[in-house]
């Protein structure tokens, strides 16, 4: 019951960032790290694969499309870490110390947190065989 919840729930949040990402993605080009090729269409593509791997995760009669998005989702979230990270660098710089360390200090512990999530209610990881 609790990884199907908690499924639903990761599933709403990649939805949403999903629609975020292609509706305004003013902020996510801002915190892109130099370099990326392409930064609008990044954002573009990334909102759409957050997109699938949220109606994939949910899929209830299809274990291998649910294993495919957990396991999309924990790579696009350990792709997309070096841009959380490039974000914590620059925004710390700021005169002001942008959203300080409370934010950006849980933020990257969440990240390892997201990538297990995905890949447990995904169904990807091994289950452990009872004792018999």
């Amino acid at each position: 019951m609790m990884k199907t919840v908690l499924r639903w729930l990761l599933a709403v949040f990649y939805f949403v960032a999903g629609v975020i990402h292609i509706a305004l993605p003013a902020p996510f080009l801002t915190i892109m790290p130099p370099g990326v090729p392409f930064p609008e269409g990044v954002v573009l593509w990334t909102g759409v694969a957050e997109i699938l791997g949220a109606i994939g995760l949910v899929q209830p009669l299809s274990k291998p499309l649910r294993q495919a998005a957990g396991w999309g989702l924990a790579a696009y979230a350990l792709c997309v870490w070096p841009a959380n990270i490039n974000h914590m660098l620059m925004d710390m710089a700021r005169g002001d110390g942008g959203l300080g360390m409370g934010y950006h200090i849980p933020r990257m512990f969440a990240q390892p947190v997201i990538i297990w999530l995905a890949l447990w209610v995904g169904e990807c990881l091994p289950l452990r065989r009872k004792a018999q």
